[in-house]
């Protein structure tokens, strides 16, 4: 009698958990679904301007961590003929993404990779994942491997976006990408490293943004050594968002008539405030003293190949940028 009690509160018990989770999963799917309808109509605003002052005119976040989803919703409209397809890396479990918003919003196909083999997991486990062309792979992603696993997924060739943020050799991984020929690319830049200096971290395929430092200020490239590789490989600068994260960079042949419709191009520099302690805890620090926190470490100038730590080349920022970070 009492096994048929527990086994009935058991069972009621379980019940409950998966109309609980059901409702849940319910209640995300219809959010999600009110905030693609509130980008799609952000998105129809913005395909109305023909000219803007500089990318930011343009931005709005969906699912981008910043107003990447507004820009590229602005060169896509710009852009209809480039391939319907992307390669983002460096996504988590893709939940905040530059391309996420695209897939859903223009049924674009893409490959995404993280390092995190449960974050890609769970976005197998998302209906996106069937319900778009959408290849989720797990790779610590370096400079020896990246072309591989773009052309083991299928990417190869001509791409219409490529988005590279991977908190370290973003440099040296885009530097070594050959397998596709993006119309255009997005990386993001460590604005931390200033406006003035070509540099960027030097390479070590097990970078670790943390583990290189605690305060998490010391990886990736400066906007000028990213802007010199982008021309090198036949790209031209557009400008940034207005958070100074992302740079956007479009290919030469494209680049003509989206230049002729943006006033300035403009590279803001960084204002958030996501520097940590030793415990891991955020402390907030400001302008010029993130660069501080890592004077000691070293960089590398991409022209020239020398090596030297960070505080050998103070001042790290323009007059421009000295004002406004």
């Amino acid at each position: 009698m009492l096994k048929r009690v527990t086994d009935l509160v058991v069972g009621k018990f379980d019940h409950f958990q998966q109309s609980l989770a059901h409702r849940f999963h319910l209640s995300a799917s219809l959010q999600e679904r009110q905030l693609l309808l509130s980008g799609q109509i952000a998105a129809q605003q913005v395909r109305r301007l023909e000219r803007i002052d500089s990318l930011a005119d343009v931005e709005f976040r969906v699912t981008s961590q910043w107003g990447e989803d507004g820009i590229i919703e602005w060169l896509c409209h710009k852009l209809p003929m480039i391939e319907r397809s992307f390669v983002e890396f460096g996504v988590e479990n893709y939940g905040e993404a530059n391309t996420r918003f695209l897939l859903r919003h223009r049924g674009w196909r893409g490959l995404i990779l993280d390092g995190n083999p449960d974050y890609m997991a769970q976005v197998r486990g998302e209906t996106l994942h069937w319900m778009h062309d959408l290849v989720a792979h797990s790779a610590f992603v370096t400079a020896e491997n990246i072309d591989g696993l773009i052309e083991q997924a299928g990417f190869a060739g001509e791409l219409g976006i490529l988005s590279v943020d991977i908190d370290g050799n973003d440099y040296w991984v885009l530097k070594a990408i050959r397998s596709v020929r993006p119309a255009l690319i997005i990386a993001e830049f460590n604005g931390v490293l200033g406006d003035r200096h070509a540099i960027t971290v030097p390479y070590d395929p097990t970078f670790e943004r943390l583990k290189a430092h605690h305060s998490g200020q010391y990886f990736g490239a400066s906007l000028p050594a990213l802007t010199r590789l982008a021309e090198a490989k036949g790209y031209r600068f557009l400008g940034t968002n207005s958070n100074g994260v992302n740079a956007f960079f479009l290919r030469d042949d494209l680049a003509g008539p989206v230049l002729g419709a943006i006033a300035r191009v403009v590279a803001w520099p960084p204002r958030h405030r996501d520097s940590r302690g030793p415990d891991g805890a955020l402390t907030y620090v400001r302008g010029t003293a993130k660069a501080e926190l890592i004077k000691a470490l070293p960089v590398q100038e991409v022209t020239t190949g020398e090596t030297m730590p960070l505080g050998e080349l103070f001042p790290l920022y323009s007059d421009a940028w000295q004002r406004e970070i």
